[in-house]
């Protein structure tokens, strides 16, 4: 079971190396999937404001603690500060949301979700400029909001705080002032994105990666498509490589790409709606890659991000956003 096998944070507190990732999945769908996964023996739960989902989350947990089917200390939830919410001055207002939606007293890790910041509306809605593009919050700063994601420790609305999106320039102005060091940064990582020295740079400092689309996340391509986005998106479970090696092993590729990340002490957040995929992404811990193949799956890196931000056109006008897309010079 993936809930026997974790890693353990500089908090002191364990996390689940496998984790049930929830974007791109409408209520219906979420809480099918999380009922699924709670039976399947999933305890770590990832999700966020701006998955539109905290609700949907939080129904389906409150059902399995009621029922005692589960424990609250059994289970690990992640959730996360919003990049329309990114000052310090949302922080405690912004958490307080997401519990009553979650229906929890506490989360496991909160985020903060990215570096950069966006303006809003008086209704919370993305603020846009005359051509319709975000407009970036210039007066935000990761050192201040990070000063008040640590009274939430102290307050005990968060058992462990964390950052994602962060790059090794933006953790180590973080590190300089923390009182409480983070805890995770979750970040695209998969064979295709290996970020090693981002990867090294976080375990010298003991912090845990975490990595989001460990199995490619195909399911952006729908969401570039309504904004009218055209990328080509590879298919990670179609590299031959990935197919021969979970042939041998009488495996899907996806078990092999999450096992390869596994093996590098690396938590993953896979995310699936379907029931049988959910299992298969658990069922990793009855085979082991060999060095050779190992080595031969580290080869494959090409530097290609599949989330680049490119879905929230104005961001890289914000002086923290550190990705390559389309919009950037």
């Amino acid at each position: 079971m993936a809930s026997n096998q974790f890693l353990t944070l500089n908090s002191g507190h364990k996390m689940p190396i496998i984790g049930l990732g929830t974007w791109q999945a409408s209520d219906e769908e979420v809480e099918a999937a999380i009922d699924v996964a709670l039976e399947a023996g999933y305890r770590h739960i990832d999700t966020a404001p701006i998955y539109r989902n905290e609700k949907a989350i939080g129904r389906v947990l409150k059902r399995w603690l009621d029922a005692g089917k589960v424990k609250r200390e059994e289970l690990f939830i992640v959730t996360k500060l919003p990049p329309t919410a990114n000052r310090a001055s949302d922080v405690a207002a912004t958490i307080k949301k997401s519990l009553a939606d979650l229906q929890l007293d506490y989360v496991d890790i909160y985020l903060i979700h990215t570096p950069i910041s966006v303006l809003t509306n008086e209704d919370g809605s993305i603020k846009l400029d005359a051509d319709g593009i975000m407009e970036p919050d210039l007066t935000s700063d990761i050192t201040t909001t990070w000063t008040e994601m640590e009274k939430l420790v102290a307050s005990g609305q968060a058992k462990s705080i964390g950052v994602s999106n962060f790059d090794q320039e933006q953790l180590e102005r973080v590190l300089k002032i923390a009182k409480i060091r983070p805890a995770t940064n979750q970040f695209e990582h998969h064979v295709y994105l290996q970020q090693r020295d981002l990867v090294d740079f976080c375990k010298a400092q003991g912090i845990v990666v975490t990595a989001y689309s460990p199995l490619g996340s195909k399911g952006i391509a729908k969401y570039n498509a309504v904004v009218g986005l055209v990328r080509d998106l590879p298919d990670l479970m179609d590299i031959p490589d990935v197919k021969q090696i979970a042939a041998a092993h009488g495996k899907t590729p996806a078990q092999v790409l999450l096992r390869w990340i596994i093996d590098r002490d690396i938590v993953v957040i896979p995310k699936s709606t379907n029931p049988e995929r959910l299992k298969q992404n658990l069922d990793v811990f009855d085979f082991k890659l060999t060095a050779e193949e190992s080595a031969k799956l580290s080869t494959l890196d090409q530097n290609f991000r599949v989330c680049d931000f490119s879905l929230l056109r104005g961001c890289e006008r914000h002086p923290e956003f550190r990705f390559k897309n389309q919009y950037t010079k």
